[in-house]
């Protein structure tokens, strides 16, 4: 089988194990891991910058929470249904990333680290001081009539968990066979290229401004509909998340998973999902267990589980 086969056939049957759960996980693990399946797609969003980008950002969580706000505040206030809604996230997303990139990305290094953070914090306390609209630290509640599809084979309620579940996993897969597509192309080979010499990638005759735009902007899209949806499916939009925890948490998903690799978010995201709610019904001190095991990750998969896996043993995966 060659390498390219090999890649495909890996990530269909990865998507063929997650089908396979929705049928034999308990009720709670369930519903967990259809949370976990959004916020996987949150990190691949934010694995297209950080890891094929080279750029260290503290501030993807608006662009999660502007899909999460779009979609929400759109159904909550303007009567839209669920697909306009989405699609409306989809756009705020894309013109925040935009707009931000615009201004962010005249910096570099640690510089761009502060001003995404910044303009992150800009955007929460914007949240917070319209909290008339936006409904501040307590959010709103989106009512499940206001989360069905309506088809024609009848109504998609976004409420039962069969179908939440699906619906994660239909948007985990397309987006992660865009990233599949997206990084194994020539625009992801100019991405990684920037990431290791920006100097000699430009002498090179490529826009490194533009390149990186582009993929801030598209970053910005794949966390957008993350965002938009965890509030459709989950039915709550609240300001934390905008806050900087949920800027860290995709990186530190990204890291332990392996950067780069286009499977690596699902697997972070899983394994630091399990590892607080293992050790959290045991100890009230969890996150001192959390600390441990990232410790003892960066110590023996520096390059994340995924990625030592394809430095050692599996060189062929993206």
């Amino acid at each position: 089988m060659t390498a390219n086969a090999r890649v495909y056939a890996l990530h269909i049957a990865v998507i063929a194990a997650l089908l396979a759960l929705n049928f034999l996980l308990p009720a709670y693990h369930h519903g967990l891991m259809a949370r976990i399946l959004v916020l996987a797609t949150f990190a691949m969003g934010y694995n297209l910058t950080f890891g094929y980008g080279g750029l260290l950002s503290l501030g993807h969580a608006m662009f999660f929470a502007a899909g999460l706000y779009g979609a929400g505040l759109g159904i909550h206030h303007l009567g839209l249904g669920v697909a306009s809604a989405f699609l409306a996230a989809l756009a705020c997303g894309a013109v925040l990333a935009l707009a931000v990139g615009l201004l962010a990305l005249r910096t570099t290094g640690v510089a761009f680290m502060i001003v995404t953070l910044m303009f992150s914090q800009a955007f929460q306390l914007a949240i917070l001081h319209f909290s008339a609209f936006t409904g501040g630290d307590q959010g709103l509640v989106l009512r499940p009539q206001q989360r069905r599809v309506e088809t024609g084979l009848g109504a998609l309620d976004l409420t039962d968990p069969t179908t939440r579940y699906l619906v994660a996993l239909a948007l985990f897969t397309v987006v992660l066979f865009a990233m599949l597509a997206t990084v194994r192309s020539g625009f992801g080979r100019v991405l990684v290229a920037i990431r290791e010499n920006e100097e000699r990638t430009r002498m090179l005759g490529y826009d490194t401004f533009a390149n990186r735009l582009a993929a801030l902007v598209g970053s910005g899209v794949i966390c957008a509909a993350a965002g938009a949806a965890y509030a459709l499916l989950f039915g709550y939009v609240g300001a934390n998340f905008a806050s900087v925890q949920y800027s860290i948490l995709p990186l530190l998903w990204v890291l332990l998973g392996g950067a780069a690799t286009t499977l690596g978010p699902l697997v972070g995201a899983v394994f630091m999902y399990y590892v607080v709610d293992i050790a959290s019904g045991y100890t009230s001190a969890y996150m001192l267990v959390v600390g441990a095991a990232l410790i003892l990750l960066v110590l023996f998969f520096r390059k994340g589980l995924i990625g030592t896996v394809r430095e050692h043993w599996a060189r062929w995966l993206p």
